[in-house]
Order: C-alpha cells, then sequence, then structure tokens
C-alpha cells in the first residue's frame, strides 16, 4: 500500500493505494496520520478510490485515525469509497459516522 500526500489549500489529501490489511497498510495510515498532526494538519481527506479491498485491521485504523484526529480538533473525511468499501460500513453502522463524499472539491469545501 502507498499513501500520496497532497495539499488543497489547507486541507491535507491522502490518495491511498493498495489493499489496507492488518500488519500491512494499517501501520503506513497510522503512522502518516500521526505526521501531519504533528504538523497541526488536522482537516484531513482520505481518498479510498484506490484502495480494492481493506479488512477488520484495516477498518479498525480509519476508526483510530478519525478518533486521532477528532482528538487533535480536526476533521477526517472519506473520498471515494468503492462500494466494497461502503457496504462494509454499512453493515457495521460505519457510515453514520464517516462523513462520506464521492467528489473532492465538494469533500475539500466541506471543512469550511
Amino acid at each position: 500500500m502507498t499513501i500520496t500526500e497532497r495539499k488543497s489549500g489547507d486541507v491535507t489529501i491522502l490518495d491511498v493505494e493498495g489493499k489496507i490489511l492488518l500488519g500491512e497498510g494499517d501501520v503506513h495510515l497510522k503512522d502518516k496520520i500521526n505526521q501531519l498532526i504533528e504538523r497541526k494538519e488536522t482537516k484531513i481527506v482520505l481518498n479510498l478510490a484506490n484502495v480494492p479491498y481493506m479488512d477488520s485491521g484495516g477498518l479498525g485504523e480509519i476508526v483510530r485515525s478519525y478518533t486521532t484526529v477528532k482528538r487533535a480538533d480536526g476533521e477526517l473525511k472519506l473520498l471515494n469509497a468503492t462500494a466494497r468499501i461502503k457496504d462494509l460500513l454499512t453493515i457495521t453502522k460505519l457510515l453514520t459516522v464517516f462523513d462520506v463524499h464521492e467528489d473532492e472539491a465538494a469533500a475539500v469545501s466541506s471543512f469550511a
């Protein structure tokens, strides 16, 4: 799994590519979120367009990241969740917790 970081104004967009799995992508995601918080970058959009699969460990890490960002008085929003990830969020009732967007511009402007 790779994470590419880019900015849109004061919003940090993390483009995630590959599977988010326990013991693989989850540690990488945790480290990246912690780096952003240390730099006081707490407006974060997680772009999941290129994430074909996520296991329970990956889902747990996204929840942990969400909580970490919230504690830092920030917001973490999801962008372009695939149908499979949306189903996972629906089944676990997490779709009501996360702010999920289909359009990057709308996700970025939702921080205003």
